[in-house]
């Protein structure tokens, strides 16, 4: 039998990365390099990408692309898809990871329609969007993997994350219906994260949050970035080869 390790190697493949260049993006990015990926690095802020593509060149040597989008506007999609292609002759990878949730007062009637405009346009149509244009370039070449990056949110909204776990319950949905439209040869797949501690953190309450974790949580802590790099590695590559439509919590075993 093959060596199993070897399923979980990217190498030949082209991964497209949004929200790449810090937090969780970031993470997956550097971990998919080492793993043999080329990368494309995009977000709103393209001097990141930039430097994070040259750290991808320096410290793995693999080929790296930075580009500027702003996934909730349709144009930007269509021109990064189109930036890739002229770089790239496929694609085998894309993780729908940029996001964003912000604060509002504890009155739901402060929500703004620009403010859920904009949470569902980054968080869900962006993602639709771009799977729709990868996933057919995928689905006529040689197949893929799509990997959306959603919340418990998704599960159990609060007062506070109703616009955003609604933008998250619908990219679960779209994981299922593009699993469908685009099978057999493309897999579509989402990770449910618990609480990570990357920059978003920095606005939390550390000391309550770790209190409700050792109260509800088995593993009772909040994850490190890297902690994501594991399950997007098997969702890649074909170490995850009958796995479609399928929703992984990686939260510690959070309470649903």
């Amino acid at each position: 039998m093959p060596d199993i390790t070897d399923q979980f190697r990217l190498d030949g493949k082209v991964a497209v990365v949004t929200g790449g260049s810090r937090g969780l993006g970031r993470e997956i990015v550097l971990g998919f390099a080492h793993a043999g990926a080329d990368v494309v690095i995009t977000s709103r802020k393209v001097d990141v990408c930039v430097a994070l593509a040259e750290e991808v060149r320096a410290r793995t040597g693999r080929r790296a692309l930075a580009v500027g989008c702003h996934v909730g506007k349709w144009d930007d999609c269509t021109s990064l898809h189109e930036a890739v292609a002229r770089e790239f002759d496929h694609v085998d990878v894309l993780v729908n990871n940029a996001g964003m949730s912000p604060l509002y007062g504890p009155d739901v009637r402060e929500v703004t329609e620009e403010l859920w405009n904009k949470v569902l346009a980054v968080n869900l149509s962006g993602p639709f969007r771009l799977s729709a244009l990868f996933g057919a370039q995928m689905h006529e070449g040689r197949g893929g993997s799509i990997i959306n990056i959603s919340s418990g949110a998704a599960l159990q909204a609060t007062a506070a994350t109703l616009p955003y776990g609604a933008a998250k319950a619908g990219l679960h949905a779209l994981t299922s219906g593009f699993a469908d439209a685009f099978g057999p040869n493309v897999r579509v797949n989402t990770i449910v994260c618990g609480r990570f501690l990357t920059d978003v953190s920095k606005a939390w309450d550390l000391d309550a949050l770790t209190a409700d974790l050792r109260r509800f949580q088995p593993l009772q802590r909040a994850a490190e970035p890297h902690e994501i790099v594991g399950t997007a590695l098997y969702l890649a590559s074909s170490a995850s080869s009958f796995t479609t439509g399928a929703m992984i919590r990686v939260d510690g075993g959070a309470p649903i």
